[in-house]
């Protein structure tokens, strides 16, 4: 057989996905075993035999990933040719690499001519080859993956322009259940595509636009409802109307994000305050290597860039007088130690030195601090700003006038309370550009704008919406869009407060490194009951599913902590007792992440174990606390201690029990984190009874306000994945499941 023109394999070879990369860590083993063995004159027949089975093994596997490979090629013309060719050399390399690991028959007598790396090149071309073309192989069929992403997309979009041209209940029932079920398809192939993602800031993206996508799924049942029902009513239209633009633009930003194409859809991040930071810091340490060099700007320049970029704190008109005050006054410390800078570098280089001075190494750390405080300074202003804004939204939410005057048929007062939300809106909106000078990650930057645009966005659609109430008091359906309106305001300012968290966690250096000791038992102590289990890994749909009360650990986690920082005796047991829990709660929740030391259920599984432990030792400190208290104090608290322990108990007894089977394996995985989530929400009610009477530490600072403005701590949080009802059972991705109980009542209304 003709071999085919050898093209370059190596082009456009960038693995971007985590199972394309898994796939290929084997083989790469397996081909690093044989290329970096031993060169001996001599190998006994043992070495032979066994490297000849690995280069079998080798060859063996080979060949059935090309017929898989080639069977892909028959199913899809259009990667015919570029699969064939992959294949082809992928079958020629196995073939290769198991000729060269074939001894041939051993000789009695041993020869120094016996040698299996007697070629040792070719066996590293033929290594080369096949890394390459099974690399394109893995590349060319996630191309498929890529497409039926696309096909689900472009079905979605056919169903959505039927959907926008109904004029009868009948048939919008009929069309937006088929279009209901494509969701789901579709958001199961974009929650796989987002959690294989390599890239950090495409995966931020990606769960930004499923996030409006999960949003307006609901919110174009309702505004559909509502045009049907009052077809002349214009706010309802152009409630409609927005509701559909906003779930197309979603749709194309998915599949640019997929299929990377440059379009219009690209998230386009402002220059933040950080990365100026960090630039400075860099242009400022790299003086120590350039003593020899010729005057340089670069420090000079880029200080200046930082300064630049403050003025939108400065220049905000939400920025207190003494806060924009203090924020110019660092920066003039920062340029006065600039020039401080300049100066003992210039001195340096006058003198040749050709090691930093002292001088030098002082003025740099004060350069290197001061434009830390700088960035502390505008952190707490913007982070502040935001914990403000919640606690007044959850004081004096224009929300509830805006329902009530919708209700009563007052457009009057609607259109005041609009213009309270919509001065509400301008604050959210200006504040989440000012969040974003500060996250310190991409990631968390892509978030923010996500927030500003849904604030942006939602806030005109829920004055239309309570227009459209106002016009029709009587009509359940205005009042049902109206509520999905505010409930989506509602979820993004909750996606909000805990965007506060993970930012405070970047600026102390805590993100996804909270107190690691704790995560995993020492090995030994607690691997009794589990030896037998068998240890795996949440898929994608798995992890869905935790994901919102994993959320839940994350904020009471933060809560217990805040709490106990008020203590001014850190090392009493029950404090001591509480961080370790809360600490080992948090690794719960980066394992609902696919984060963190817990990998397999199995690490969960040894880690409830040891909380439990924990969580009874501090049952036993609170008892021993509680003979210093008297009448209802006393039995008010060991009442709560006892419930407690009948959840220790429970959360240790469901460790141990052995399941087997994936249902049960995820039933238990669930029920651990249930539990674990009950546990802190009543230490964090055992808590301020145990508090010494002295004086707490200073009041919590506007970095931990997010918890002030929450009514409810035991409250399901939303962040754009799926929706937990109060007792924590999940509806199916984009709340298709919430929507037949909606559709039930369709045909209701149109006999009506």
């Amino acid at each position: 057989m003709a071999s085919p023109p050898c093209g370059n394999l190596d082009s456009g070879l960038e693995i971007k996905t985590r199972s394309v990369e898994q796939t290929l860590i084997p083989l790469v083993s397996q081909i690093t075993t044989l290329i970096n063995h031993k060169e001996r004159p001599r190998k006994s027949e043992r070495t032979l035999v066994a490297i000849q089975r690995v280069g079998q093994a080798v060859s063996v596997a080979v060949g059935r990933f090309v017929a898989v490979g080639e069977a892909i090629a028959l199913e899809h013309h259009e990667l015919k040719d570029e699969m064939g060719h992959a294949c082809f050399e992928a079958r020629r390399a196995g073939d290769t690499i198991a000729q060269l690991t074939d001894p041939g028959p051993v000789c009695v007598v041993p020869s120094p001519s016996v040698t299996v790396f007697s070629d040792r090149s070719g066996m590293v071309k033929a290594a080369r080859l096949l890394l390459s073309s099974v690399t394109k192989v893995l590349v060319l069929a996630d191309r498929i993956v890529i497409k039926q992403i696309v096909a689900s997309r472009n079905k979605v979009l056919v169903t959505l322009e039927h959907l926008e041209c109904v004029s009868t209940f009948q048939d919008f029932v009929h069309i937006f259940s088929q279009f209901g079920n494509e969701m789901v398809d579709f958001a199961h192939l974009t929650g796989d595509r987002q959690n294989d993602l390599k890239d950090e800031r495409k995966k931020a993206r990606m769960a930004a636009a499923r996030a409006v996508l999960e949003k307006c799924t609901m919110m174009l049942l309702t505004a559909s409802k509502t045009c049907l029902r009052h077809p002349d009513c214009e706010s309802a239209r152009i409630n409609k109307d927005a509701v559909f633009q906003r779930m197309r633009c979603a749709l194309e930003q998915v599949v640019d994000i997929v299929t990377e194409a440059r379009g219009c859809s690209e998230t386009v991040l402002p220059a933040s305050i950080c990365d100026a930071v960090k630039d400075y810091k860099t242009s400022v340490e790299s003086l120590r290597d350039k003593l020899a060099a010729s005057p340089s700007e670069g420090v000079g320049r880029r200080l200046e860039a930082l300064v630049e970029r403050t003025e939108d704190f400065t220049d905000s008109p939400y920025t207190g007088h003494q806060q924009r005050q203090a924020i110019l006054a660092l920066c003039q410390l920062a340029r006065q130690d600039a020039r401080q800078l300049l100066h003992a570098w210039t001195q340096a280089q006058s003198l040749q030195a050709k090691e930093t001075s002292e001088e030098l190494e002082v003025a740099i750390a004060k350069s290197c601090q001061s434009v830390n405080d700088l960035r502390r300074e505008l952190h707490k202003v913007a982070v502040g700003r935001a914990s403000e804004l919640l606690r007044m939204h959850a004081e004096h939410s224009p929300l509830r006038a805006l329902k009530a005057a919708g209700a009563e048929g007052n457009p009057e007062a609607v259109a005041q309370y609009s213009r309270t939300l919509n001065e509400q809106k301008e604050q959210l909106v200006e504040n989440c550009r000012l969040l974003c000078h500060v996250c310190g990650t991409e990631p968390l930057e892509i978030t923010c704008v996500h927030a500003q645009e849904t604030f942006h966005v939602i806030g005109p659609q829920i004055v239309s919406a309570a227009q459209t109430l106002a016009l029709h008091p009587s009509s359940k359906i205005a009042k049902e869009n109206l509520d999905v309106f505010c409930e989506a305001w509602e979820s993004q300012l909750a996606d909000v407060a805990l965007l506060l968290r993970e930012i405070d966690d970047v600026l102390e250096g805590k993100r996804g490194d909270k107190r690691a000791y704790l995560s995993l038992p020492r090995t030994g102590k607690h691997a009794a009951n589990t030896k037998s289990a068998k240890p795996v890994k949440l898929d994608a749909e798995e992890q869905s599913d935790v994901a919102k009360v994993g959320l839940e650990l994350r904020l009471l986690s933060s809560d217990v902590d805040a709490e106990l920082e008020k203590w001014e005796e850190q090392e009493q047991q029950v404090v001591r007792h509480s961080q370790s829990v809360a600490s080992m709660a948090y690794n719960m929740y980066l394992f609902t992440r696919g984060e963190g030391l817990l990998k397999t259920t199995l690490d969960l599984f040894r880690q409830a174990e040891v909380l439990s432990e924990e969580g009874l030792q501090l049952c036993s400190s609170l008892q021993i606390f509680s003979t210093q208290l008297v009448g209802d104090e006393k039995s008010a608290l060991m009442s709560k201690v006892e419930k407690l322990l009948v959840l220790c108990q429970q959360l240790q007894v469901g460790a141990r029990t052995p399941v087997q089977g994936k249902s049960a394996t995820f039933q238990k995985v669930d029920s651990s984190i249930q539990t674990t989530r009950s546990m802190l929400t009543l230490i964090l009610n055992i808590l301020p009874a145990c508090k010494p009477n002295a004086k707490s530490k200073s009041e919590r600072s506007s970095l931990d306000s997010p918890q002030d403005w929450r009514p409810n701590t035991s409250t399901p949080v939303r962040d754009g994945e799926d929706i937990l009802n109060n007792d924590g059972n999940r509806h199916d991705e984009f709340a298709v499941k919430a929507f037949e109980q909606h559709l039930a009542g369709l045909n209701l209304l149109e006999s009506n």
